[in-house]
Order: C-alpha cells, then sequence, then structure tokens
C-alpha cells in the first residue's frame, strides 16, 4: 500500500464545544486477555471522531465500552472512567437501556429487524415512550428517515419489510432506527465496509450531514474513510491508542513513529 494521498474532511483547530463523552485509563479484559491498555480519549459534537488501526487491534473492543456493549460478554471486564456529560456510565445507578438509547450504534453489516420499514424506525420512539400518539409517531418516523437520507426513496413503501432493501438502504435504515429514539452520540462500527462504493458514498455524506447535530464516533479500517469523513483520529495499536488529535496532522506529520509506519502501509 502507497502513502494516503487524500484531503482530510474540513477541519479547524478552533475550541470545540464541550465534551460529550470522556475515557480517562480505560482497561478492558477478556478473560485473562488485556485487551485495551489505559486508553484516554475525549468525544465532542464538533467533530466526528474516527478510530483506525490493524484488525485485532482494540478500536472496536473500545468503541464497545461507550455504550456497555461489553456487557453482554460474560468474561469482559471494563476498568477505568467512562463519562456522558460528565455522569460515569459504569455506575450501578445508570440505566443501561437509558444508556443505548443516548448512545446508539450502528453495527458492521445492516441488521433490520424483520419488520416494516416504518416499524424498524417507530420500534424505538415506541418502547421508550417518546412518541404519545400515532401522528407524533408518523412525525418521528418521517424526520429520522428524512435525516437518514432515505425518505424519498422508502416514502410510498413503508409497509415493505426492512429486509427487502438493498445493503445501502437497510444501513441508512439503521441509522434512522438509531437517531429515532435522539440519541446524542452515534457509535459506527465499520458501517461501510459492507457496502458497494455508491452506497458507502452515500453513508459518508450522511455522517457529514449528521455533525454537529450528533457526537460520533466511527471505526473505519479504511483510512481514505477517516481522512474524508473526520475531523479528529486515534490510532489504536495492540490495545493502545497511539496517537490522537486533528485529522489532517495524523495523516501529514504523525508524531508517532508507529502511526507513521501504519499510514504510509508498512502494516497493517
Amino acid at each position: 500500500m502507497t502513502d494516503v494521498h487524500v484531503k482530510p474532511a474540513a477541519d479547524t483547530h478552533a475550541p470545540a464545544r464541550p465534551i460529550k463523552m470522556a475515557a480517562r485509563n480505560v482497561d478492558v479484559f477478556y478473560g485473562k486477555t488485556h485487551a485495551i491498555k489505559g486508553v484516554s480519549i475525549d468525544v465532542d459534537m464538533d467533530n466526528v471522531t474516527a478510530f483506525i488501526g490493524p484488525s485485532g487491534c482494540g478500536k472496536s473492543t473500545f468503541l464497545r465500552t461507550l455504550n456497555r456493549m461489553n456487557d453482554t460478554i460474560p468474561i469482559a471486564r471494563v476498568e477505568g472512567d467512562i463519562t456522558l456529560d460528565g455522569e460515569n456510565i459504569y455506575s450501578p445507578s445508570m440505566d443501561v437501556v437509558q444508556l443505548r438509547a443516548r448512545v446508539g450504534m450502528v453495527f458492521q453489516k445492516p441488521n433490520p429487524f424483520p419488520k416494516s420499514i416504518y416499524e424498524n424506525v417507530a420500534y424505538g420512539p415506541r418502547i421508550h415512550g417518546l412518541a404519545p400518539s400515532k401522528s407524533d409517531l408518523d412525525h418521528v418516523v418521517e424526520r429520522s428517515l428524512r435525516r437518514a437520507g432515505l425518505w424519498e426513496e422508502v416514502k410510498d413503501r413503508l409497509a415493505d419489510s426492512g429486509t427487502a432493501l438493498s445493503g445501502g438502504q437497510q444501513q441508512r435504515l439503521c441509522i434512522a432506527r438509531a437517531i429515532a429514539v435522539d440519541p446524542e452520540v452515534i457509535l459506527m462500527d465499520e458501517p461501510c465496509s459492507a457496502l458497494d462504493p455508491i452506497a458507502t458514498a452515500k453513508i459518508e455524506e450522511l455522517i457529514h450531514e449528521l455533525r454537529g447535530r450528533y457526537a460520533i464516533v466511527i471505526v473505519t479500517h479504511n483510512m481514505q474513510q477517516a481522512a474524508r469523513v473526520s475531523q479528529r483520529t486515534a490510532f489504536f495499536h495492540l490495545g493502545n491508542l497511539v496517537e490522537y488529535g486533528v485529522t489532517s496532522d495524523i495523516f501529514t506529520n504523525p508524531r508517532q513513529e508507529r502511526t507513521k509506519d501504519y499510514i504510509t502501509g508498512r502494516y497493517g
């Protein structure tokens, strides 16, 4: 692989709005395996944050700590502090269901429910009591599909199954489903890896449009994608956060030799 010659996403060095999520000295263990080692990072509303690094470096594992998805793995243990608006998300008083509504997740493989397009989006607002009436629910569904750039494509077929959509449309439906409960943070775990280039471009365009409305973190194995969509990049290697900073700096003037070696394709 050659050097990444990509114009990074629009970027400024201006101070960001207050930190939305903060991780301090986070360690993750799977049994005796030390998967994440002392990671500290901030996520804010103004910048899309990309996690990059070789396969198995810990970027998806760390992403899953931000909405306690690792809780579903019996041998997983998380140490350190992660806060959302200053509140410890691993506190015993934290309602995990509410946390996952506030910190939504979009997975690598599109996973629409085996329900209609309408019901895929309406499901979360209904169970969380966010739409008291049918007209309220209709409004939430339309607004979410519009924000996900899908409304014009599906407005006349809302009763069709979500699984009948194309892969790219399914992923945008999953994004609509995530934002329907009005989250504050959206985590995206390699959301384009199963998609073709045209669908990928639509998802990247959508990320640009959602920036600032939500704090967004994306895990990607595609460095060009990280350069296109993010303003902050974190490089992970062997469970360590090697370098974190302004995306344009990471790609053009990395401070760490390991980052430079990865960016220039010496390993990966």
